[in-house]
């Protein structure tokens, strides 16, 4: 009789400033988390990072994991926009340019010219920007020609570890949108684009759909982890669509509330809008599983605009907690207001963005008096951020429906206080996760699946992803925060000319 090996899946999430990887086994239980910190480069107001670094973190914490457990599967999740360059013999030819590199913008504004911004839009799913990779390309093409000529492989940041443990070039739907140069609809690069740039089609990888099998482990990498079994490798997703997949976002009247430095929350359509007046207010639209598109809403300032407190106005709470072990942040929790403030506070202390777009933006305090003490202002920042969801859900609707039920993740959904705030402002039922790895789950859910460990994704995204704390709205306090909510989104357009 032969002995039951037990297979382990990794979900490995590479980020811009680490990577890192969560194992789990078969049953769903986390095994172990793996991670490791690079560097990226910030001067002379250039954003880069070397992928020479990515890689060489990847393979550290692969060899961590796989000489700990039996590595059956590991899916690839990635940042996005950011490239890396390879030449035949697959050096890296330059650091690479992360999307708030300010380089492109001419060459961005040159594509538009020749093909027109509506059109890029309407078959991309993103308005065109610098931030995109194809303009990034254009400049390379441009400022580096001795560089291009040698180039002959593009890679993001997926299909750059895919190739590098495979040696197969591929790259799935929802991340290759976010070169801003791939057809949405037909699911395939974007010949007019490409035609348009100047760029050879034949630089980019095959597109496939999110949880594609990509292949083996090729024998080279074996040796670097110190293996001698075989570890499949799937084509996994954007980040982002990872971490809706892990919070079991799979049907529209579900939205993800991810909430770290950046609030992102992304709701599901059915079809791809066409309304030009979306993209100009800074969606984006990207492939998503099941046939489904992914559309993202974003706050520049989520968990940000707490930390911009606990660092200018808790030095007495932090020094408190420091001796006492306690967490700042549930400390603050602890002494705000029980109800609703009657501060209306536009958290755009980075800029407005969904559905504004308006980098320029600042943010704005109102109803201060000399009453108002600084946890009334703790509250109404979480307060703030709030009203700005329920902004984009209005905004969303037509497309979106209803949205019934949120699925909370990152360092916000810690806060017991922020959510009841975020389910009286949204008068909608928020369910808190308990799992901090939220993307890293979701890439191993899609590679379980496609590694023939699960039958189905949903099932395998609810092994992984513990979404048993729930909040329901007050509704009393959700009538207050419904009145305050019509001031609220007048304030931009008063204060905008200020």
């Amino acid at each position: 009789m032969n002995e039951y090996i037990k297979k382990y899946i990794g979900g490995l999430d590479v980020g811009t400033t680490g990577c890192k990887i969560a194992v789990y086994d078969d049953s769903g239980k986390l095994f172990n988390t793996y991670y490791t910190e690079y560097a990226s480069k910030h001067s002379k107001g250039l954003h880069e990072i070397d992928f020479n670094d990515i890689k060489s973190g990847v393979i550290q914490i692969l060899k961590q994991a796989a000489s700990e457990c039996y590595l059956y599967a590991v899916g690839v999740t990635s940042f996005g926009e950011t490239f890396a360059m390879l030449d035949d013999n697959d050096n890296i030819l330059s650091d690479s340019m992360l999307y708030t590199d300010p380089r492109g913008d001419e060459e961005c504004r040159e594509l538009c010219t020749l093909l027109g911004e509506e059109k890029m839009t309407s078959i991309t799913g993103v308005k065109p920007n610098k931030m995109y990779s194809i303009s990034k390309i254009m400049w390379h093409k441009i400022n580096t020609p001795e560089i291009y000529r040698r180039c002959t492989k593009i890679l993001l940041g997926e299909d750059f570890i895919v190739y590098t443990l495979t040696g197969r070039r591929t790259i799935d739907y929802s991340l290759a949108a976010r070169t801003g140069a791939f057809n949405i609809a037909e699911k395939k690069w974007c010949r007019e684009i490409f035609d348009a740039a100047g760029v050879s089609l034949a630089l980019m990888s095959e597109p496939v759909e999110s949880g594609t099998y990509a292949g083996l482990i090729t024998e080279d990498i074996k040796k670097l982890l110190g293996i001698s079994y075989d570890i499949k490798v799937i084509n996994c997703c954007h980040d982002q669509v990872a971490a809706m997949i892990g919070s079991g976002v799979f049907e529209k009247g579900i939205a993800m509330d991810g909430t770290g430095t950046v609030e992102c929350i992304p709701v599901i359509f059915d079809a791809i809008p066409n309304d030009p007046k979306l993209y100009d207010k800074g969606y984006s639209v990207v492939p998503y599983v099941n046939g489904k598109y992914a559309c993202y809403a974003l706050s520049f300032t989520g968990g940000a605009t707490l930390k911009w407190f606990r660092d200018n106005f808790a030095e007495i709470e932090k020094e408190l907690c420091s001796k006492s072990g306690k967490n700042v942040y549930a400390y603050l929790d602890s002494l705000v207001p029980k109800s609703p403030t009657n501060l209306l506070i536009l958290p755009y202390f980075a800029g407005a963005a969904t559905p504004y777009m308006d980098t320029d933006a600042k943010a704005a305090f109102i109803g201060v008096t000399l009453e108002t003490t600084k946890y009334d202002i703790y509250r109404a920042l979480m307060e703030g951020t709030s009203y700005e969801i329920l902004l984009n859900f209005n905004e969303l609707q037509q497309y979106t429906g209803e949205i019934k039920e949120i699925r909370a993740t990152g360092g916000g959904a810690t806060s017991d206080v922020w959510l009841q705030i975020k389910a009286d402002i949204l008068n909608t039922k928020i369910y808190a996760s308990s799992n901090h790895e939220i993307g890293a789950a979701g890439t191993a859910a899609l590679a379980g699946v496609a590694a023939g460990v699960y039958s189905d994704l949903k099932q395998a995204s609810e092994k992984f992803s513990d979404f048993s704390k729930v909040f329901l709205p007050s509704h009393n306090n959700a009538a207050v925060y419904a009145q305050y909510y019509e001031q609220y989104k007048n304030i931009y357009k008063a204060v905008k000319n200020l």
